[in-house]
């Protein structure tokens, strides 16, 4: 027995220019918290590191470290203007 341990997956839907740089969807393994997901990211694809984008978890923007769980949904938005 692996003592709670289990394999996770995250998906993270990427839009406009971090869609060119890591693809419109990728599934990062085994990250608990959104801390520990960007940075698997940067490790991955460096240029994301250099990029401008807020975090959203399950259609929710979220601006510090926040807890990952199964099938939960993660979007990069790069920053957008409107009018």
């Amino acid at each position: 027995m692996l003592s709670g341990y289990y394999f996770m997956s995250i998906h993270i839907i990427l839009f406009g220019q971090l869609a060119d740089i890591a693809g419109n969807s990728v599934f990062i393994n085994d990250v608990a918290d959104t801390d520990s997901l960007i940075n698997a990211l940067h490790y991955t694809y460096p240029a994301l590191a250099e990029a401008k984008y807020v975090i959203a978890v399950n259609r929710q923007v979220v601006a510090s470290n926040t807890l990952l769980h199964e099938n939960t949904v993660v979007a990069l938005l790069p920053p957008f203007s409107g009018g």
